[in-house]
Protein backbone atom coordinates (compact mmCIF):
# COMPACT_ATOMS: atom_id res chain seq x y z
CA UNK A 1 0.00 0.00 0.00
CA UNK A 2 1.39 3.66 -0.19
CA UNK A 3 1.19 5.96 2.79
CA UNK A 4 0.40 9.00 0.83
CA UNK A 5 -2.64 7.75 -0.21
CA UNK A 6 -3.81 6.89 3.42
CA UNK A 7 -2.37 9.83 5.34
CA UNK A 8 -4.26 12.59 3.83
CA UNK A 9 -7.39 10.81 4.08
CA UNK A 10 -7.15 9.98 7.79
CA UNK A 11 -6.93 13.72 8.62
CA UNK A 12 -9.39 14.47 7.04
CA UNK A 13 -11.25 11.56 8.65
CA UNK A 14 -10.36 13.19 11.75
CA UNK A 15 -11.09 17.14 11.07
CA UNK A 16 -14.71 15.99 10.22
CA UNK A 17 -14.88 13.92 13.29
CA UNK A 18 -12.67 15.23 16.09
CA UNK A 19 -11.72 12.17 18.27
CA UNK A 20 -8.73 10.85 20.38
CA UNK A 21 -6.28 8.62 18.28
CA UNK A 22 -6.66 5.35 20.27
CA UNK A 23 -3.97 2.67 20.02
CA UNK A 24 -4.89 -0.87 20.47
CA UNK A 25 -4.41 -2.45 23.58
CA UNK A 26 -3.85 -6.24 22.80
CA UNK A 27 -7.39 -6.90 21.03
CA UNK A 28 -7.52 -9.51 18.59
CA UNK A 29 -8.18 -8.55 14.87
CA UNK A 30 -11.77 -9.28 13.95
CA UNK A 31 -13.03 -9.21 17.90
CA UNK A 32 -15.42 -6.90 19.05
CA UNK A 33 -13.19 -4.80 20.91
CA UNK A 34 -11.11 -4.67 17.70
CA UNK A 35 -13.68 -3.54 15.65
CA UNK A 36 -14.59 -0.52 18.33
CA UNK A 37 -11.03 0.03 18.63
CA UNK A 38 -11.09 0.86 14.83
CA UNK A 39 -14.29 2.72 15.08
CA UNK A 40 -12.86 5.17 17.46
CA UNK A 41 -10.21 5.85 15.42
CA UNK A 42 -11.71 5.96 12.11
CA UNK A 43 -15.85 6.69 12.63
CA UNK A 44 -17.95 5.27 10.00
CA UNK A 45 -21.20 7.58 10.71
CA UNK A 46 -22.06 10.93 10.30
CA UNK A 47 -21.50 12.19 13.27
CA UNK A 48 -25.31 12.09 14.76
CA UNK A 49 -25.28 8.39 15.79
CA UNK A 50 -25.93 7.10 12.47
CA UNK A 51 -23.70 4.99 10.28
CA UNK A 52 -23.48 0.84 9.51
CA UNK A 53 -23.01 -1.64 11.86
CA UNK A 54 -19.53 -2.96 13.40
CA UNK A 55 -18.46 -6.04 11.50
CA UNK A 56 -20.78 -5.54 8.59
CA UNK A 57 -20.15 -5.29 4.84
CA UNK A 58 -20.69 -1.60 4.65
CA UNK A 59 -18.84 -0.46 8.03
CA UNK A 60 -15.83 -2.93 6.14
CA UNK A 61 -16.30 -1.06 2.88
CA UNK A 62 -16.38 2.13 4.56
CA UNK A 63 -13.41 1.27 6.93
CA UNK A 64 -11.22 0.54 3.09
CA UNK A 65 -12.61 4.02 2.22
CA UNK A 66 -10.91 6.05 4.80
CA UNK A 67 -7.67 4.30 4.86
CA UNK A 68 -7.59 4.88 1.18
CA UNK A 69 -7.13 0.80 0.19
CA UNK A 70 -10.74 0.18 -1.12
CA UNK A 71 -9.42 -1.63 -4.45
CA UNK A 72 -5.78 -2.23 -3.81
CA UNK A 73 -5.31 -5.65 -5.32
CA UNK A 74 -3.75 -7.18 -2.43
CA UNK A 75 -6.78 -6.88 -0.21
CA UNK A 76 -8.14 -9.78 1.09
CA UNK A 77 -11.77 -11.23 1.09
CA UNK A 78 -13.85 -9.05 3.86
CA UNK A 79 -15.08 -12.74 4.93
CA UNK A 80 -11.75 -13.64 5.89
CA UNK A 81 -9.37 -12.74 9.59
CA UNK A 82 -6.76 -11.73 7.03
CA UNK A 83 -8.73 -8.68 5.89
CA UNK A 84 -8.81 -7.33 9.81
CA UNK A 85 -4.54 -7.92 10.00
CA UNK A 86 -4.74 -5.77 6.70
CA UNK A 87 -7.09 -3.30 7.88
CA UNK A 88 -4.72 -3.34 11.59
CA UNK A 89 -1.47 -3.06 9.79
CA UNK A 90 -3.28 -0.48 7.35
CA UNK A 91 -4.31 1.64 10.33
CA UNK A 92 -1.13 1.30 12.60
CA UNK A 93 1.25 2.67 9.44
CA UNK A 94 -1.59 5.75 9.32
CA UNK A 95 -1.37 6.45 13.28
CA UNK A 96 2.29 6.01 13.30
CA UNK A 97 3.51 6.60 10.07
CA UNK A 98 7.45 6.49 10.73
CA UNK A 99 6.66 3.70 13.04
CA UNK A 100 8.89 5.20 15.82
CA UNK A 101 6.28 5.93 18.25
CA UNK A 102 4.43 2.82 17.65
CA UNK A 103 4.50 1.01 20.80
CA UNK A 104 6.58 -2.21 20.62
CA UNK A 105 6.70 -5.21 23.52
CA UNK A 106 8.27 -5.91 26.55
CA UNK A 107 11.48 -7.41 25.58
CA UNK A 108 14.03 -5.69 23.43
CA UNK A 109 13.26 -5.67 19.45
CA UNK A 110 17.10 -5.29 19.07
CA UNK A 111 18.17 -8.44 20.14
CA UNK A 112 16.09 -10.27 18.08
CA UNK A 113 16.65 -12.94 15.36
CA UNK A 114 15.42 -12.31 11.76
CA UNK A 115 12.54 -14.30 10.82
CA UNK A 116 11.76 -15.36 14.53
CA UNK A 117 8.49 -14.72 16.03
CA UNK A 118 9.42 -12.33 18.25
CA UNK A 119 10.46 -10.78 15.35
CA UNK A 120 6.99 -11.07 14.20
CA UNK A 121 5.87 -9.36 17.36
CA UNK A 122 8.57 -6.59 16.90
CA UNK A 123 6.28 -5.93 13.63
CA UNK A 124 3.12 -6.56 14.71
CA UNK A 125 1.46 -3.57 17.53
CA UNK A 126 -1.59 -5.85 17.78
CA UNK A 127 0.72 -8.72 18.94
CA UNK A 128 3.35 -6.29 20.78
CA UNK A 129 0.04 -4.89 23.04
CA UNK A 130 -0.96 -8.03 23.65
CA UNK A 131 2.92 -8.79 25.17
CA UNK A 132 3.10 -5.46 27.16
CA UNK A 133 0.09 -6.55 28.61
CA UNK A 134 1.08 -10.08 29.73
CA UNK A 135 4.21 -8.76 31.31
CA UNK A 136 2.20 -6.35 33.09
CA UNK A 137 0.40 -9.08 34.13
CA UNK A 138 3.14 -11.89 35.12
CA UNK A 139 4.77 -8.58 37.31
CA UNK A 140 1.47 -8.72 39.55
CA UNK A 141 1.87 -12.76 39.49
CA UNK A 142 5.01 -12.43 40.45
CA UNK A 143 4.34 -10.61 43.36
CA UNK A 144 1.64 -13.01 44.49
CA UNK A 145 3.86 -15.99 43.69
CA UNK A 146 6.56 -14.95 46.41
CA UNK A 147 5.54 -17.19 49.05
CA UNK A 148 4.60 -19.91 46.46
CA UNK A 149 5.99 -23.59 47.20
CA UNK A 150 7.32 -24.94 45.07
CA UNK A 151 7.91 -22.14 42.99
CA UNK A 152 6.65 -22.66 39.37
CA UNK A 153 5.98 -19.06 37.57
CA UNK A 154 9.07 -18.81 36.31
CA UNK A 155 9.68 -22.40 34.92
CA UNK A 156 6.23 -21.70 33.73
CA UNK A 157 6.32 -18.52 31.62
CA UNK A 158 10.16 -19.94 30.45
CA UNK A 159 7.84 -23.05 29.21
CA UNK A 160 5.10 -21.03 27.67
CA UNK A 161 7.62 -18.72 25.87
CA UNK A 162 8.80 -21.79 24.31
CA UNK A 163 5.34 -23.35 23.25
CA UNK A 164 4.70 -19.64 22.02
CA UNK A 165 7.83 -19.19 19.52
CA UNK A 166 6.96 -22.84 18.36
CA UNK A 167 4.12 -21.54 16.36
CA UNK A 168 6.54 -20.98 13.83
CA UNK A 169 5.53 -24.74 12.56
CA UNK A 170 1.30 -23.79 12.64
CA UNK A 171 -0.28 -22.76 9.51
CA UNK A 172 -1.52 -19.44 10.63
CA UNK A 173 1.81 -18.26 13.33
CA UNK A 174 -0.13 -15.04 13.71
CA UNK A 175 -3.39 -16.74 14.74
CA UNK A 176 -1.27 -19.46 16.94
CA UNK A 177 0.72 -16.48 18.74
CA UNK A 178 -3.15 -14.40 19.22
CA UNK A 179 -4.15 -17.51 21.06
CA UNK A 180 -1.09 -18.19 22.86
CA UNK A 181 -0.99 -15.15 24.26
CA UNK A 182 -5.02 -15.16 25.10
CA UNK A 183 -4.63 -18.62 26.85
CA UNK A 184 -1.45 -17.84 28.90
CA UNK A 185 -2.81 -14.41 30.15
CA UNK A 186 -5.83 -16.10 31.06
CA UNK A 187 -4.02 -18.86 33.26
CA UNK A 188 -2.30 -15.44 35.01
CA UNK A 189 -5.41 -14.11 35.55
CA UNK A 190 -7.15 -16.78 37.44
CA UNK A 191 -4.69 -18.65 38.81
CA UNK A 192 -3.19 -15.21 41.26
CA UNK A 193 -6.45 -14.22 40.97
CA UNK A 194 -5.87 -10.94 38.63
CA UNK A 195 -9.42 -10.29 37.92
CA UNK A 196 -12.84 -10.39 39.29
CA UNK A 197 -14.17 -14.43 40.68
CA UNK A 198 -17.42 -15.91 41.27
CA UNK A 199 -18.34 -17.42 44.98
CA UNK A 200 -16.97 -21.45 45.16
CA UNK A 201 -19.91 -23.66 44.34
CA UNK A 202 -19.30 -27.27 46.20
CA UNK A 203 -20.03 -30.30 43.79
CA UNK A 204 -21.05 -33.62 45.20
CA UNK A 205 -19.42 -36.50 42.98
CA UNK A 206 -20.68 -40.26 42.69
CA UNK A 207 -23.35 -40.57 45.37
CA UNK A 208 -20.34 -39.73 47.72
CA UNK A 209 -20.52 -36.66 49.88
CA UNK A 210 -16.96 -37.51 50.76
CA UNK A 211 -15.95 -36.84 46.80
CA UNK A 212 -16.40 -33.39 46.15
CA UNK A 213 -15.30 -30.53 43.49
CA UNK A 214 -14.94 -26.99 44.30
CA UNK A 215 -15.78 -24.42 41.24
CA UNK A 216 -14.37 -21.11 40.71
CA UNK A 217 -15.01 -19.37 37.88
CA UNK A 218 -12.88 -16.43 36.63
CA UNK A 219 -14.07 -13.17 34.24
CA UNK A 220 -11.45 -14.00 31.49
CA UNK A 221 -11.17 -14.07 28.38
CA UNK A 222 -11.52 -16.92 26.89
CA UNK A 223 -13.43 -17.41 30.09
CA UNK A 224 -12.04 -20.05 32.83
CA UNK A 225 -12.30 -21.75 36.24
CA UNK A 226 -10.37 -23.54 38.82
CA UNK A 227 -11.55 -26.90 40.02
CA UNK A 228 -10.27 -28.25 42.98
CA UNK A 229 -10.67 -32.26 44.43
CA UNK A 230 -9.16 -32.91 47.48
CA UNK A 231 -5.29 -31.66 47.01
CA UNK A 232 -5.60 -31.56 43.43
CA UNK A 233 -6.37 -28.33 41.28
CA UNK A 234 -7.52 -28.25 37.56
CA UNK A 235 -7.14 -25.05 35.21
CA UNK A 236 -9.84 -25.21 32.41
CA UNK A 237 -11.03 -23.35 29.70
CA UNK A 238 -14.53 -22.80 28.40
CA UNK A 239 -15.58 -24.56 25.62
CA UNK A 240 -18.21 -24.51 22.68
CA UNK A 241 -21.49 -26.73 23.39
CA UNK A 242 -24.80 -27.25 21.95
CA UNK A 243 -25.94 -27.14 25.76
CA UNK A 244 -24.91 -26.73 29.42
CA UNK A 245 -21.55 -25.33 30.18
CA UNK A 246 -18.17 -27.19 28.90
CA UNK A 247 -14.65 -26.62 30.63
CA UNK A 248 -11.88 -28.66 29.86
CA UNK A 249 -8.47 -28.79 31.42
CA UNK A 250 -4.87 -30.84 30.62
CA UNK A 251 -6.76 -33.86 31.75
CA UNK A 252 -9.67 -33.03 33.31
CA UNK A 253 -13.14 -31.84 32.01
CA UNK A 254 -15.89 -29.89 33.90
CA UNK A 255 -19.65 -30.35 31.95
CA UNK A 256 -22.75 -28.35 34.02
CA UNK A 257 -25.86 -29.66 32.36
CA UNK A 258 -28.75 -26.91 32.02
CA UNK A 259 -32.40 -28.17 34.39
CA UNK A 260 -35.30 -27.36 33.05
CA UNK A 261 -36.74 -27.14 37.14
CA UNK A 262 -35.48 -23.94 38.71
CA UNK A 263 -35.39 -25.39 42.08
CA UNK A 264 -33.95 -28.85 41.49
CA UNK A 265 -29.82 -28.99 42.21
CA UNK A 266 -27.47 -28.64 39.14
CA UNK A 267 -25.79 -31.93 37.66
CA UNK A 268 -22.26 -31.89 36.43
CA UNK A 269 -20.57 -34.59 34.35
CA UNK A 270 -16.91 -34.34 36.30
CA UNK A 271 -14.01 -36.38 34.64
CA UNK A 272 -10.86 -36.25 36.47
CA UNK A 273 -7.95 -37.88 34.93
CA UNK A 274 -6.34 -39.28 31.72
CA UNK A 275 -8.89 -41.71 30.83
CA UNK A 276 -10.84 -41.54 33.96
CA UNK A 277 -14.51 -42.58 34.19
CA UNK A 278 -17.17 -39.74 34.20
CA UNK A 279 -18.53 -39.50 37.29
CA UNK A 280 -22.35 -37.83 38.07
CA UNK A 281 -21.96 -34.84 40.20
CA UNK A 282 -24.81 -32.45 41.99
CA UNK A 283 -24.33 -28.96 43.22
CA UNK A 284 -24.68 -28.78 46.96
CA UNK A 285 -27.77 -26.84 47.78
CA UNK A 286 -27.25 -26.98 51.56
CA UNK A 287 -24.85 -24.29 51.67
CA UNK A 288 -24.25 -21.08 50.84
CA UNK A 289 -22.01 -19.91 47.98
CA UNK A 290 -18.79 -18.39 49.28
CA UNK A 291 -18.51 -21.30 52.09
Amino acid sequence: MHQRSILPILCVVISLFPITLQAAQGETPCSGNWQRYVEANLPSGDGAGHGPDLGSVEWQSVIEFHLGVRGDGSLPSKESEAWCHYIDRALTEALYPDNATAPGPAFDCGTVETGSIEAMICQSPALAAQDRTLNNLYHAARNKAHNEHPPRLAAEQRGWIKGRDACWKSNDPTDCVTRSYRRRTAELQAHYRLVPFGAPHRFLCADNDADEVIITHFDTQPPTLIAERGDQVSLMFHQPSASGSHYQGRNESFWEHSSPDPHSPTEATVTWGYEAKPMRCRRDMSVNSGF
